[in-house]
Protein backbone atom coordinates (compact mmCIF):
# COMPACT_ATOMS: atom_id res chain seq x y z
CA UNK A 1 0.00 0.00 0.00
CA UNK A 2 1.66 3.12 -0.98
CA UNK A 3 2.20 6.19 1.29
CA UNK A 4 -0.58 8.24 -1.45
CA UNK A 5 -3.40 5.90 -0.88
CA UNK A 6 -3.62 5.35 2.56
CA UNK A 7 -4.64 9.38 3.74
CA UNK A 8 -7.07 8.08 0.73
CA UNK A 9 -8.61 4.88 2.12
CA UNK A 10 -8.51 6.80 5.49
CA UNK A 11 -10.73 9.68 4.06
CA UNK A 12 -13.01 7.20 2.76
CA UNK A 13 -13.12 5.59 5.55
CA UNK A 14 -14.16 8.77 8.02
CA UNK A 15 -16.90 9.40 4.94
CA UNK A 16 -18.27 5.91 4.83
CA UNK A 17 -19.20 6.04 8.82
CA UNK A 18 -21.59 8.92 8.79
CA UNK A 19 -23.32 7.40 5.71
CA UNK A 20 -23.97 4.30 7.81
CA UNK A 21 -25.00 5.57 11.06
CA UNK A 22 -27.30 8.25 9.72
CA UNK A 23 -28.88 4.69 7.44
CA UNK A 24 -29.39 3.13 10.14
CA UNK A 25 -30.90 6.26 12.27
CA UNK A 26 -33.53 6.42 9.29
CA UNK A 27 -33.97 2.89 9.31
CA UNK A 28 -34.69 3.10 13.19
CA UNK A 29 -37.05 6.03 12.58
CA UNK A 30 -39.08 3.90 10.06
CA UNK A 31 -39.58 1.38 12.18
CA UNK A 32 -40.40 3.01 15.35
CA UNK A 33 -43.08 4.46 13.78
CA UNK A 34 -44.91 1.19 12.45
CA UNK A 35 -44.34 -0.12 15.61
CA UNK A 36 -46.13 3.04 17.35
CA UNK A 37 -49.00 2.48 15.08
CA UNK A 38 -50.06 -0.31 16.33
CA UNK A 39 -50.28 1.11 19.90
CA UNK A 40 -53.42 1.88 21.24
CA UNK A 41 -53.63 5.96 21.13
CA UNK A 42 -57.04 6.46 22.80
CA UNK A 43 -56.58 10.70 22.12
CA UNK A 44 -55.83 10.28 18.20
CA UNK A 45 -58.79 9.96 16.07
CA UNK A 46 -57.59 7.47 13.54
CA UNK A 47 -60.04 5.46 11.10
CA UNK A 48 -57.52 4.55 8.96
CA UNK A 49 -54.93 1.42 9.72
CA UNK A 50 -51.88 1.48 8.08
CA UNK A 51 -51.96 0.91 4.64
CA UNK A 52 -49.54 1.14 0.90
CA UNK A 53 -49.97 4.71 0.96
CA UNK A 54 -48.84 4.92 4.79
CA UNK A 55 -46.36 2.16 4.30
CA UNK A 56 -44.63 4.58 1.23
CA UNK A 57 -44.78 7.71 3.42
CA UNK A 58 -42.99 5.80 6.32
CA UNK A 59 -40.30 5.25 3.84
CA UNK A 60 -40.46 8.51 2.48
CA UNK A 61 -39.80 10.00 6.15
CA UNK A 62 -36.81 6.72 6.85
CA UNK A 63 -34.91 7.98 3.54
CA UNK A 64 -35.31 11.55 4.25
CA UNK A 65 -33.79 11.04 7.81
CA UNK A 66 -31.17 9.24 6.14
CA UNK A 67 -30.07 12.14 3.96
CA UNK A 68 -30.35 14.60 6.12
CA UNK A 69 -26.74 15.33 6.00
CA UNK A 70 -26.32 15.64 2.34
CA UNK A 71 -29.93 17.41 1.73
CA UNK A 72 -30.67 18.93 4.46
CA UNK A 73 -33.34 22.08 3.43
CA UNK A 74 -34.99 19.26 1.30
CA UNK A 75 -34.98 16.67 4.00
CA UNK A 76 -37.02 19.58 5.89
CA UNK A 77 -38.97 19.97 3.38
CA UNK A 78 -39.61 16.61 2.42
CA UNK A 79 -40.21 15.73 6.06
CA UNK A 80 -42.66 18.77 6.62
CA UNK A 81 -44.79 16.97 3.94
CA UNK A 82 -44.34 13.56 5.04
CA UNK A 83 -46.27 14.94 8.54
CA UNK A 84 -48.69 17.18 6.27
CA UNK A 85 -49.92 14.04 4.44
CA UNK A 86 -50.11 11.58 7.02
CA UNK A 87 -52.37 13.78 9.44
CA UNK A 88 -54.46 14.35 5.85
CA UNK A 89 -54.60 10.52 5.63
CA UNK A 90 -55.64 9.99 9.64
CA UNK A 91 -53.02 7.76 10.06
CA UNK A 92 -52.08 6.37 13.72
CA UNK A 93 -49.16 6.75 15.52
CA UNK A 94 -48.45 10.85 16.49
CA UNK A 95 -44.34 10.41 15.71
CA UNK A 96 -44.50 11.31 11.93
CA UNK A 97 -45.58 14.79 13.00
CA UNK A 98 -42.40 14.72 14.76
CA UNK A 99 -39.56 14.08 12.51
CA UNK A 100 -39.90 17.16 10.96
CA UNK A 101 -38.05 18.41 14.12
CA UNK A 102 -35.15 16.35 12.91
CA UNK A 103 -34.96 17.92 9.71
CA UNK A 104 -35.16 20.99 11.74
CA UNK A 105 -32.44 20.63 13.76
CA UNK A 106 -30.33 19.59 10.92
CA UNK A 107 -30.43 22.76 9.13
CA UNK A 108 -29.94 24.96 12.19
CA UNK A 109 -26.62 23.03 13.07
CA UNK A 110 -25.30 22.64 9.10
CA UNK A 111 -26.39 26.04 7.34
CA UNK A 112 -26.61 28.28 10.73
CA UNK A 113 -29.52 30.46 12.50
CA UNK A 114 -30.79 32.09 9.49
CA UNK A 115 -31.59 28.89 7.35
CA UNK A 116 -32.85 27.66 10.84
CA UNK A 117 -34.89 29.72 11.79
CA UNK A 118 -36.66 30.15 7.88
CA UNK A 119 -36.83 26.36 8.68
CA UNK A 120 -37.78 26.61 11.91
CA UNK A 121 -41.15 29.08 10.96
CA UNK A 122 -41.59 26.09 8.34
CA UNK A 123 -42.09 23.70 10.60
CA UNK A 124 -44.31 25.62 13.24
CA UNK A 125 -46.72 26.53 10.38
CA UNK A 126 -46.74 22.99 8.86
CA UNK A 127 -47.03 21.73 12.35
CA UNK A 128 -50.36 23.93 13.28
CA UNK A 129 -51.50 22.68 9.79
CA UNK A 130 -51.70 19.04 10.34
CA UNK A 131 -52.68 19.06 13.33
CA UNK A 132 -55.56 20.83 12.49
CA UNK A 133 -56.38 18.84 9.71
CA UNK A 134 -55.45 15.34 11.89
CA UNK A 135 -58.05 17.04 14.54
CA UNK A 136 -60.58 18.13 12.19
CA UNK A 137 -60.01 22.07 14.01
CA UNK A 138 -60.55 20.28 17.60
CA UNK A 139 -57.27 19.63 18.89
CA UNK A 140 -56.44 19.24 22.28
CA UNK A 141 -56.11 21.93 24.15
CA UNK A 142 -52.59 23.26 24.80
CA UNK A 143 -51.11 20.28 21.76
CA UNK A 144 -50.48 23.45 18.87
CA UNK A 145 -48.62 25.38 22.04
CA UNK A 146 -46.58 22.88 22.28
CA UNK A 147 -46.25 22.03 18.62
CA UNK A 148 -44.89 25.34 17.92
CA UNK A 149 -42.24 25.24 20.82
CA UNK A 150 -41.04 22.17 20.04
CA UNK A 151 -40.02 23.28 16.36
CA UNK A 152 -38.58 26.43 18.10
CA UNK A 153 -36.59 24.36 20.40
CA UNK A 154 -35.21 21.97 17.31
CA UNK A 155 -34.00 25.08 15.50
CA UNK A 156 -32.20 26.09 18.85
CA UNK A 157 -30.79 23.21 19.89
CA UNK A 158 -29.01 22.89 15.69
CA UNK A 159 -28.12 26.69 16.13
CA UNK A 160 -26.01 25.74 19.36
CA UNK A 161 -24.69 23.10 18.41
CA UNK A 162 -23.68 24.78 14.58
CA UNK A 163 -21.83 27.72 16.14
CA UNK A 164 -19.92 24.88 18.89
CA UNK A 165 -19.13 22.84 15.67
CA UNK A 166 -17.78 25.87 14.07
CA UNK A 167 -16.11 27.46 17.03
CA UNK A 168 -14.30 23.66 17.62
CA UNK A 169 -13.41 23.80 13.96
CA UNK A 170 -11.84 27.65 14.53
CA UNK A 171 -10.19 26.95 17.25
CA UNK A 172 -8.64 23.69 15.86
CA UNK A 173 -7.31 25.93 13.11
CA UNK A 174 -5.73 28.86 15.25
CA UNK A 175 -4.48 25.92 16.88
CA UNK A 176 -2.30 24.61 13.96
CA UNK A 177 -1.48 28.16 12.50
CA UNK A 178 0.32 28.66 15.90
CA UNK A 179 1.60 25.37 15.55
CA UNK A 180 3.13 26.02 12.62
CA UNK A 181 4.23 29.84 13.45
CA UNK A 182 5.79 28.39 16.56
CA UNK A 183 7.48 25.53 13.86
CA UNK A 184 8.65 28.67 11.52
CA UNK A 185 9.96 30.67 14.35
CA UNK A 186 11.95 27.58 15.80
CA UNK A 187 13.89 26.59 12.31
CA UNK A 188 14.10 30.30 11.92
CA UNK A 189 16.04 30.86 15.26
CA UNK A 190 18.27 27.91 14.33
CA UNK A 191 19.11 29.21 11.07
CA UNK A 192 19.83 32.66 12.56
CA UNK A 193 22.09 31.13 15.42
CA UNK A 194 24.16 28.92 12.68
CA UNK A 195 24.66 32.36 11.07
CA UNK A 196 25.78 34.32 13.94
CA UNK A 197 28.05 31.58 14.87
CA UNK A 198 29.18 31.62 11.28
CA UNK A 199 29.86 34.98 11.72
CA UNK A 200 31.71 34.73 15.57
CA UNK A 201 34.06 32.06 13.58
CA UNK A 202 34.77 33.96 10.62
CA UNK A 203 35.84 36.87 13.01
CA UNK A 204 37.69 35.34 14.66
CA UNK A 205 39.27 33.19 12.73
CA UNK A 206 40.30 35.78 10.09
CA UNK A 207 41.87 37.74 12.72
CA UNK A 208 43.48 35.36 14.59
CA UNK A 209 44.82 34.31 10.87
CA UNK A 210 45.78 37.76 9.97
CA UNK A 211 47.77 37.96 13.53
CA UNK A 212 49.75 34.94 12.92
CA UNK A 213 50.35 35.90 9.01
CA UNK A 214 52.08 39.28 10.10
CA UNK A 215 53.50 37.84 12.95
CA UNK A 216 54.95 34.98 10.87
CA UNK A 217 56.38 37.41 7.74
CA UNK A 218 57.96 39.27 10.39
CA UNK A 219 59.89 36.41 12.27
CA UNK A 220 61.08 34.86 8.75
CA UNK A 221 62.49 38.75 7.84
CA UNK A 222 64.44 39.00 11.13
CA UNK A 223 64.91 35.47 11.76
CA UNK A 224 68.61 35.47 10.38
CA UNK A 225 69.66 38.93 11.10
CA UNK A 226 67.53 39.85 15.12
CA UNK A 227 67.29 36.43 16.38
CA UNK A 228 65.66 38.11 19.73
CA UNK A 229 63.14 40.05 17.74
CA UNK A 230 62.40 36.67 15.96
CA UNK A 231 61.95 34.75 18.99
CA UNK A 232 59.34 37.59 20.23
CA UNK A 233 57.61 37.51 16.82
CA UNK A 234 57.38 33.78 17.65
CA UNK A 235 56.06 34.31 21.07
CA UNK A 236 53.10 36.31 19.60
CA UNK A 237 52.06 33.53 17.35
CA UNK A 238 51.94 31.78 20.02
CA UNK A 239 49.72 34.56 22.00
CA UNK A 240 47.75 35.25 19.66
CA UNK A 241 46.80 31.10 18.65
CA UNK A 242 46.03 30.53 22.39
CA UNK A 243 43.32 33.31 22.66
CA UNK A 244 42.30 32.25 19.25
CA UNK A 245 41.36 28.67 20.10
CA UNK A 246 39.73 29.93 23.61
CA UNK A 247 37.73 32.16 21.30
CA UNK A 248 36.59 29.32 19.18
CA UNK A 249 36.39 27.28 21.93
CA UNK A 250 34.04 29.47 23.64
CA UNK A 251 31.72 29.46 20.48
CA UNK A 252 31.14 25.98 19.95
CA UNK A 253 30.94 25.93 23.51
CA UNK A 254 27.39 27.07 22.46
CA UNK A 255 26.29 23.95 20.33
CA UNK A 256 27.43 21.59 23.29
CA UNK A 257 24.68 19.75 24.58
CA UNK A 258 22.66 20.93 27.72
CA UNK A 259 24.40 20.18 31.33
CA UNK A 260 28.00 18.72 29.76
CA UNK A 261 29.66 21.91 30.77
CA UNK A 262 27.61 24.18 33.44
CA UNK A 263 30.31 26.96 33.55
CA UNK A 264 30.87 26.99 29.82
CA UNK A 265 29.76 30.90 28.96
CA UNK A 266 26.68 30.60 26.38
CA UNK A 267 28.28 33.77 24.45
CA UNK A 268 31.30 34.37 22.90
CA UNK A 269 34.48 36.49 24.47
CA UNK A 270 34.70 39.85 23.33
CA UNK A 271 34.10 43.28 24.45
CA UNK A 272 35.40 47.22 24.15
CA UNK A 273 37.25 46.77 27.32
CA UNK A 274 39.42 44.44 24.95
CA UNK A 275 39.71 46.44 22.41
CA UNK A 276 43.46 47.20 23.24
CA UNK A 277 44.66 43.59 22.35
CA UNK A 278 43.34 44.15 19.09
CA UNK A 279 45.78 46.49 18.28
CA UNK A 280 48.78 44.68 18.71
CA UNK A 281 48.62 42.46 15.20
CA UNK A 282 48.09 46.20 13.53
CA UNK A 283 51.28 47.14 15.74
CA UNK A 284 53.61 44.21 14.38
CA UNK A 285 52.18 44.74 11.40
CA UNK A 286 53.81 47.58 11.06
CA UNK A 287 50.42 50.32 11.04
CA UNK A 288 50.25 52.45 13.80
CA UNK A 289 47.27 52.69 15.18
CA UNK A 290 45.92 55.55 17.00
CA UNK A 291 42.61 55.19 19.50
CA UNK A 292 40.00 57.40 20.51
CA UNK A 293 37.02 56.83 23.09
CA UNK A 294 34.86 58.95 24.15
CA UNK A 295 32.86 56.79 26.78
CA UNK A 296 29.42 57.12 28.26
CA UNK A 297 28.00 56.58 31.48
CA UNK A 298 26.90 53.26 32.25
CA UNK A 299 28.13 49.76 30.59
CA UNK A 300 26.91 48.85 27.25
CA UNK A 301 24.42 46.31 26.35
CA UNK A 302 25.78 43.28 26.17
CA UNK A 303 25.05 42.53 22.47
CA UNK A 304 26.14 45.85 21.35
CA UNK A 305 29.31 45.49 23.14
CA UNK A 306 30.15 42.20 21.34
CA UNK A 307 28.91 43.70 17.88
CA UNK A 308 31.19 46.67 18.27
CA UNK A 309 34.06 44.69 19.35
CA UNK A 310 33.62 41.66 16.44
CA UNK A 311 33.02 44.85 13.64
CA UNK A 312 36.14 46.58 15.18
CA UNK A 313 38.17 43.43 14.83
CA UNK A 314 37.06 42.79 11.59
CA UNK A 315 38.16 46.58 10.20
CA UNK A 316 41.51 46.14 11.82
CA UNK A 317 42.09 42.46 10.41
CA UNK A 318 41.02 44.11 6.78
CA UNK A 319 43.51 46.69 7.45
CA UNK A 320 46.47 44.65 7.78
CA UNK A 321 45.51 42.08 5.25
CA UNK A 322 44.20 44.34 2.33
CA UNK A 323 45.03 48.29 2.85
CA UNK A 324 48.33 48.25 2.49
CA UNK A 325 48.40 51.37 5.31
CA UNK A 326 50.79 53.06 7.60
CA UNK A 327 47.89 54.52 10.19
CA UNK A 328 44.37 53.75 11.17
CA UNK A 329 42.71 55.81 13.03
CA UNK A 330 39.53 54.19 15.75
CA UNK A 331 37.29 56.50 16.97
CA UNK A 332 34.59 54.53 19.63
CA UNK A 333 31.72 57.31 20.82
CA UNK A 334 29.26 56.60 23.22
CA UNK A 335 26.71 58.92 22.92
CA UNK A 336 22.74 59.31 24.67
CA UNK A 337 21.47 57.01 22.66
CA UNK A 338 23.63 55.53 20.03
CA UNK A 339 27.08 54.10 19.92
CA UNK A 340 29.10 55.74 16.52
CA UNK A 341 32.57 53.57 15.58
CA UNK A 342 34.41 54.92 13.08
CA UNK A 343 37.78 52.95 11.27
CA UNK A 344 39.68 55.15 9.16
CA UNK A 345 42.88 53.97 7.57
CA UNK A 346 45.10 55.96 4.74
CA UNK A 347 46.10 52.76 2.28
CA UNK A 348 44.47 52.12 -0.59
CA UNK A 349 40.69 52.28 -1.79
CA UNK A 350 38.63 49.81 -3.43
CA UNK A 351 39.82 47.87 -6.35
CA UNK A 352 37.91 47.47 -9.44
CA UNK A 353 35.07 45.03 -8.10
CA UNK A 354 34.11 47.42 -5.65
CA UNK A 355 36.20 45.93 -2.65
CA UNK A 356 39.87 45.63 -1.48
CA UNK A 357 41.44 42.84 -3.23
CA UNK A 358 42.25 39.89 -1.58
CA UNK A 359 41.92 36.16 -0.41
CA UNK A 360 39.51 37.36 2.80
CA UNK A 361 38.31 40.21 4.48
CA UNK A 362 36.73 42.39 2.42
CA UNK A 363 37.91 40.36 -0.82
CA UNK A 364 35.98 37.60 0.28
CA UNK A 365 32.75 39.16 0.59
CA UNK A 366 31.86 37.62 4.21
CA UNK A 367 33.70 40.08 6.28
CA UNK A 368 32.06 42.97 5.16
CA UNK A 369 28.86 41.62 5.06
CA UNK A 370 29.02 40.28 8.64
CA UNK A 371 29.69 43.67 9.67
CA UNK A 372 26.75 45.01 8.11
CA UNK A 373 24.34 42.20 9.30
CA UNK A 374 25.64 42.68 12.62
CA UNK A 375 24.83 46.37 12.67
CA UNK A 376 21.62 45.48 10.85
CA UNK A 377 20.66 42.84 13.18
CA UNK A 378 20.77 45.25 16.37
CA UNK A 379 19.01 47.96 14.17
CA UNK A 380 21.70 50.37 13.24
CA UNK A 381 23.58 51.47 10.05
CA UNK A 382 26.76 50.77 8.55
CA UNK A 383 28.78 52.59 5.29
CA UNK A 384 32.08 51.38 4.10
CA UNK A 385 34.14 52.72 1.52
CA UNK A 386 36.45 55.55 -0.10
CA UNK A 387 37.05 58.81 2.00
CA UNK A 388 36.81 61.78 0.14
CA UNK A 389 40.56 62.79 1.93
CA UNK A 390 42.11 59.58 0.79
CA UNK A 391 42.01 55.83 2.31
CA UNK A 392 38.81 53.80 3.39
CA UNK A 393 36.23 54.19 6.44
CA UNK A 394 34.46 51.94 8.07
CA UNK A 395 31.56 54.00 9.52
CA UNK A 396 28.66 52.09 12.17
CA UNK A 397 26.11 53.03 14.35
CA UNK A 398 24.34 51.38 16.74
CA UNK A 399 21.35 52.12 18.77
CA UNK A 400 22.41 51.46 22.68
CA UNK A 401 18.77 51.14 24.64
CA UNK A 402 19.09 51.85 28.18
CA UNK A 403 19.72 48.45 30.70
CA UNK A 404 16.53 47.10 32.78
Amino acid sequence: MSAMQTPRMISAVRQAVPGRVDALFGLGVALVVLVSAGANWEWIDAPHRLDAAALGLVAVAGTAVALRRRYPTGTLAVLDAAALAWAAGHYPSPLIPLAPLIGCYTLAALRGWRWGLAGTGLTAVTALVAIHVAFDGAAPAGISGNAVWMAFTAGAAGTAVGYHRALLVATRAQLAREAQTRDEQSRRRVVEERLRIARELHDVIGHTMAGISVQAGVGIHLIATRPAQAVAALSAIKQISDQGLTDVKSILGILRADGEEPDQPRSPRGGLDQIDTLLEPVRAAGVRPTLNIHRGAGPLPAAVDLAAYRIVQEALTNVVRHAHARTVRLDLRREPAQLVIQIRDDGRGVGPAGARDGDGGEGDGHGMTGMRERAVALSGQFTAGPHPAGGFQVRCVIPTPEQP
